[in-house]
Parts: C-alpha cells; sequence; structure tokens
C-alpha cells in the first residue's frame, strides 16, 4: 500500500513537471529564433539527453520495426504541435498560446471517437459547443495583430489533441523514454529537412547570446526532466488525478507569464474572463469523467 509520503512526493513530482511545462511558454517568448528553429534546437538536446538516459541500441533490436514507424509518424505531429505553438507565441503571446492549449481536451472529445470507432459522448459534445462562446469572448476585444497568434495556438491543440489520441494507443507496446526519443528524432528529422529545403539565406539558424542558455533550459528542464518526474509520479496517482494536473499547465503558465512578461498589457479583461471560463469547463468536465469511472460512482 502506497504510504502518504510516497504520495505527497508524487504530487509535488507531478505538480512541479507541470509548472516546468508551462514556464517552456515563458521561455519560448525569451528565446529570439524563429517557432522552427528553436523547436529543432529543442528537440536537438533533449534527444541528446534521452540517448544518455535509455539503452537505444537494445530498445532499437527488440522492437518490431512496424512500432518505429508508427512511432516516427506520430513524432511528426508532436513537433508540428510545438512549431504551432510557439508560432503563437511569436504571433501573439504566451497568455494567448496557453488559453488556446487548453481547448486540447475540445478536439480531443472529437478525435477519439473518430479514430477509435466509438459513439460521441453527449457531455463531450456539449464542451465542445460551450467552448465556442468562451473563445467568442477571448477575440472578441482582442487586438487584430495578436489573431494569427490564436489561430496558431489553436492548431497547436488540435495536433496535441491529435497525437495523444494516436500516441495512446501505441505507449504500451515499448518503454517510454525509448518511444519518445524515436518520436523526437523522427520531428527533429523532419524540421531539419524542411529548413534545408526551405530555409532560405535569411534565416537565422544558431542561437544568440542568452538563447543557449533558454534553450537549455528548455529542453532538459522543461522537457527531459519534466518528463522524468511524470513517469516517476505516474507509479502512485492515479489517471485522474495526472490529467487534472495537466489542465493546470495553462494556469502556471498564465501566471507567469503575468509577472514575468507583459502580456497584460496587450490583453483585456473579456481575454483573461474566456479564459477562466475555458479552464472552469475543462475542470468540471474532469470531475464528471471521475464521478463516471468505476468505484466513484
Amino acid at each position: 500500500m502506497m504510504s502518504i509520503a510516497s504520495e505527497k512526493k508524487s504530487y509535488l513530482q507531478l505538480h512541479a513537471a507541470v509548472l516546468l511545462f508551462g514556464f517552456a511558454a515563458i521561455l519560448g517568448d525569451l528565446i529570439s529564433l524563429s517557432a522552427t528553429v528553436l523547436v529543432w534546437w529543442r528537440l536537438l538536446i533533449t534527444i541528446g539527453s534521452l540517448a544518455i538516459l535509455v539503452n537505444i541500441v537494445m530498445h532499437w533490436r527488440n522492437t518490431p520495426k512496424s512500432y518505429l514507424i508508427q512511432w516516427a509518424g506520430i513524432g511528426v505531429l508532436v513537433s508540428l504541435h510545438w512549431i504551432a505553438f510557439f508560432a503563437s507565441i511569436k504571433l501573439a503571446n504566451a497568455s494567448v498560446a496557453l488559453v488556446c492549449l487548453a481547448t486540447a481536451s475540445v478536439f480531443t472529445s472529437i478525435f477519439e471517437p473518430l479514430f477509435n470507432r466509438i459513439r460521441p459522448k453527449l457531455q463531450e459534445i456539449l464542451l465542445a459547443l460551450l467552448v465556442i462562446p468562451c473563445m467568442i469572448l477571448i477575440v472578441s476585444d482582442l487586438d487584430v495583430m495578436l489573431l494569427k497568434g490564436v489561430w496558431a495556438g489553436l492548431a497547436s491543440a488540435a495536433l496535441l489533441s491529435l497525437f495523444g489520441v494516436l500516441n495512446k494507443k501505441l505507449v504500451h507496446h515499448g518503454e517510454p523514454m525509448f518511444i519518445t526519443f524515436i518520436e523526437l528524432s523522427a520531428g527533429w528529422l523532419l524540421i531539419g529537412i524542411l529548413l534545408f529545403l526551405f530555409g532560405g539565406p535569411q534565416l537565422v539558424l544558431f542561437p544568440q547570446e542568452l538563447d543557449w542558455i533558454y534553450l537549455t533550459l528548455l529542453a532538459l528542464g522543461c522537457t527531459t526532466f519534466g518528463y522524468v518526474l511524470v513517469l516517476h509520479a505516474l507509479k502512485n496517482l492515479s489517471a485522474f488525478t495526472t490529467m487534472l494536473a495537466f489542465n493546470l499547465e495553462p494556469v502556471y503558465g498564465m501566471v507567469l507569464a503575468y509577472f514575468l512578461l507583459d502580456d497584460a498589457s496587450q490583453l483585456s479583461w473579456s481575454f483573461y474572463l474566456g479564459g477562466v471560463f475555458i479552464l472552469a469547463l475543462i475542470f468540471f468536465h474532469g470531475y464528471l469523467q471521475h464521478r463516471k469511472s468505476p468505484g466513484n460512482s
């Protein structure tokens, strides 16, 4: 039986990881590179750290090639998600990107029945419909110059949701950190090819001054270390607790952005009110799911 001390430690590990994930938006705003180049470097540094933590050769030999190919394809999705997320930050700001990211659960309510061939759930359809007026409230008083960031943020949320739905089917067929290594390596390779073909002579490829520090913190702190913390926490916590904590990522990120960046000067009360409504809907949906799960009825 899990001790109270172990449970508290797992809670701390999980929320520390979510806080680190939320801090990624702050670092993305501070890094001067374009979104695509930023993600390329983030992936490269993260892959290097995972290669130290995982026996790549052993897992590669013991894994069917069909799984490697499928993981690689899914890795492209998560890489495109990161590009869209950081593009949202560059086109608008960190708070806009994080609020849009909170809609990932809504996209999941659409993608999960579609890809798993199951009947859509009424409460999830209602959730998706209720988010629409919240998004209207968010953009109603938003500077027109920031609207491109909203679209990029919604694309980021949709890609994250699609990645989660597809990855869920395959994550049990291998060691999680090795799967992550394959996924991120595939994404890094694809982005590298795209940069080579379409980057152009004006593209800045190498980080400048503080960018190196921010990128290292982003890759090692907000990605590798955060992921390791989550893996340790999952050993002692329920799926509901974990899901609820991940919903706090936009909250943590927006609080950090409010104090560390200049986001508040660009946003109105309607933006924050719409964001609060979306987060409230997501948490309420999680509560209902928990009530309907076995042992909680």
